[in-house]
């Protein structure tokens, strides 16, 4: 588990720096450039006093820090989720396998129970630690020193419900990603306004060219935050769908496989 933690913290550390580097490096080199270089056409052509009506293209409404504050929080937790979800899948592949070989009409006793335990014991350490092995074995284990049906079914359910709570608590740093970028979106509405209300004497003097384009920064990022956190809100329920899922096949395997062939005597 230590393990998987570390692995997990690597991963989302360099996702961000990859991240940062590439969304950095478009912004620079494409998305900016090219901003500026629409705008500066747009205030020379309302200079011009030819009634121009400036085009919101999708560099201009890219182009500022805010956005580009967005873009890399989006990535970065698609990054964490589509992790997550490459483990769910694998874990999912071993809830097909046949882990406990108990033919239909068999009884399994106490002092049966190390005997199936030895083919979870042979599974490779990696599929060991996945929630259904833990799961099945924690239940022979505890039907093997107890002798009690109860007590199995009790272990199931809490090993099942130890995970869910797990799983739900590691999605914690998506949770803030997705409150967060709204409200990188507001601080760039905030600091639109700012400047358009700090240029209003140009306004008043018939310059209205600098009040245009500071709130154009103040409804761009909000809609592009806006925009962005649908996409991951929408992507991490799908993520918790797939994660209850999983813990609820793994309680109806065992529930299935190895509960009803439990016997006392």
């Amino acid at each position: 588990m230590k393990h998987k933690l570390s692995s997990e913290f690597i991963f989302q550390l360099f996702a961000l720096l990859i991240v940062i580097i590439i969304v950095h490096a478009i912004y620079v080199g494409v998305i900016r450039p090219s901003a500026n270089a629409q705008l500066q056409q747009q205030i020379e052509q309302q200079l011009a006093g030819k009634g121009y009506v400036p085009e919101r293209t999708l560099a201009v409404v890219l182009r500022d820090y805010e956005q580009e504050t967005c873009f890399i929080l989006l990535f970065w937790a698609l990054a964490i989720m589509g992790y997550k979800g490459r483990l769910v899948l694998q874990e999912q592949t071993i809830n097909r396998r046949r882990l406990l070989d108990i033919p239909d009409g068999t009884s399994v006793l106490p002092q049966d129970a190390r005997e199936y335990s030895r083919s979870l014991e042979a599974l490779p350490v990696r599929e060991q630690g996945f929630l259904l092995p833990r799961t099945l074995l924690s239940g022979l284990q505890r039907f093997a020193s107890t002798g009690s049906i109860q007590a199995v079914s009790n272990t199931i359910k809490e090993q099942c419900e130890l995970e869910s709570d797990r799983l739900d608590s590691e999605l914690s740093m998506v949770r803030y990603i997705a409150w967060a970028i709204p409200s990188i979106g507001f601080i760039g509405t905030v600091r639109g306004i700012g400047d358009a209300l700090g240029q209003a004497y140009k306004a008043v003097e018939g310059d209205i060219t600098g009040v245009t384009i500071s709130l154009g920064v103040a409804f761009n990022s909000t809609f592009v935050a806006l925009v962005l956190s649908i996409i991951i809100m929408f992507c991490l329920h799908q993520l918790q769908l797939s994660q209850e899922r999983l813990v609820m096949d793994c309680q109806r395997y065992a529930d299935q496989r190895l509960l009803r062939h439990l016997a006392v005597h």
